[in-house]
C-alpha cells in the first residue's frame, strides 16, 4: 500500500473542488480497503472512503485523515435462463455497468444509464432516476465491517429516497474506521431484446443530456421536496445564474451549481445557502441536501511517501 501525503482531493471528485488529504491511498481489491482501514486505526485518524467523485463537496481545507479511493470494478453474471444476478465490485461506474449488461441483452439497471458515480455511491445514497433506483434493483450487498465481511441483503439497507441506513446513519461516523464499507453488490436483471434496450436508453440519454449542464458539476445539488421539484422552486425564486466566486446556478437546470472555473467549496456553499434561504422565503420550503459535505482541519506539511 502506497501512502500520500498532502495529496489534492479535486482532480478525483466531479466537482474538481477540495483541498488536499493528509492522507491518501488508491484500493483497488477488498483487501486493500481492510488494510487501510488497519492502518488508520493504528494510526488514530480519521477515515473518509471515496468512490467515482460525484455527489461530494470536499471542503478547501481538505480533509485530515485518510482518503480511500476505491476502484474495484469486476462483474460477475450468473445467468439462468431469462432472468439472471449481477454481482459487480463498489467501484465500478454505475453506468458504464448499465450499459454493458444492455449490450448483453440484460435489463434491469437501464435506468442508470448517464448516472454518474460508482456502485459503492450509489448504495450509499440509494441513487436513482428515470423510473428506477437501487432499492429496487438490488437483491443484496457484501460489506466490511469492523474487518470482517457482512452480507446485507436489500432490507438491511432500509432504503428510502435518496437515503439508506448507511448515509442517515453516518453522521461522525463516516471518518471513522470502523466505518462499514461496501465492498460489492448484487442485483437482478432479466432478459430483454437488444434493440429496444438499445432505444430506452438512447431515450434516457437524449433527455438526461438536454438537462444536464456544461461544466464541472456534482449532479443534483438538492432532493425534490414531495411534489414539487427543486430545480423548479430555486428557477421561480429568481436565481438561475447566480454566481459566487466561481461557482454558478446553472442556466439551464437550476439545481446544478457549476464550477466555471476556480470556484471554491466556499463559493458553492454560499450559493447553496442562498437558494435555501430564497426558497425557504418564497415558498416555505426547506431544500435538503443531495450532496454530501465533507469539511475537516487543514493539513499541514508537504511531503509524501
Amino acid at each position: 500500500m502506497h501512502y500520500l501525503e498532502r495529496e489534492p482531493l479535486a482532480p478525483y471528485t466531479a466537482w474538481r473542488i477540495g483541498g488536499p488529504a493528509r492522507y491518501f491511498v488508491h484500493a483497488t481489491r477488498a483487501d486493500d480497503v481492510r488494510t487501510a482501514l488497519a492502518w488508520a486505526e493504528q494510526h488514530g485518524i480519521a477515515v473518509f472512503v471515496l468512490g467515482g467523485g460525484s455527489n461530494v463537496l470536499i471542503g478547501d481545507a481538505g480533509f485530515d485523515g485518510l482518503v480511500i479511493r476505491f476502484r474495484a470494478h469486476n462483474i460477475r453474471l450468473d445467468a439462468h435462463g431469462d432472468e439472471a444476478r449481477v454481482i459487480v465490485e463498489a467501484g465500478a461506474p454505475m453506468a458504464g455497468t448499465a450499459r454493458r449488461l444492455a449490450r448483453q441483452g440484460w435489463a434491469g439497471l437501464e435506468w442508470a444509464e448517464g448516472l454518474p458515480g460508482t456502485v459503492g455511491g450509489a448504495l450509499y445514497g440509494n441513487a436513482g432516476c428515470y423510473g428506477g433506483d437501487i432499492a429496487s434493483s438490488l437483491d443484496r450487498a457484501w460489506l466490511l465491517v469492523n474487518g470482517d465481511v457482512a452480507e446485507w441483503p436489500v432490507e438491511r439497507f432500509g432504503f428510502a429516497y435518496r437515503t439508506s441506513a448507511l448515509k442517515a446513519a453516518a453522521g461522525d461516523r463516516e471518518a471513522r474506521p470502523s466505518q462499514p464499507v461496501v465492498l460489492s453488490a448484487a442485483f437482478r436483471l432479466y432478459r430483454d431484446d437488444l434493440t429496444a434496450l438499445a432505444r430506452r436508453m438512447e431515450r434516457t440519454s437524449v433527455e438526461r443530456r438536454s438537462k444536464t449542464p456544461w461544466g464541472a458539476t456534482c449532479g443534483s445539488v438538492f432532493k425534490n421536496p414531495p411534489g414539487d421539484s427543486a430545480g423548479r422552486l430555486i428557477e421561480a425564486s429568481g436565481l438561475k445564474g447566480a454566481r459566487i466566486g466561481g461557482a454558478e446556478i446553472a442556466h439551464k437546470h437550476a439545481n446544478y451549481i457549476v464550477n466555471l472555473g476556480g470556484a471554491s467549496s466556499s463559493d458553492v456553499l454560499r450559493l447553496i445557502d442562498l437558494a435555501r434561504e430564497r426558497v425557504l422565503a418564497e415558498f416555505n420550503i426547506a431544500l435538503e441536501l443531495e450532496v454530501q459535505i465533507v469539511e475537516s482541519l487543514p493539513v499541514a506539511g508537504d511531503t509524501r511517501r
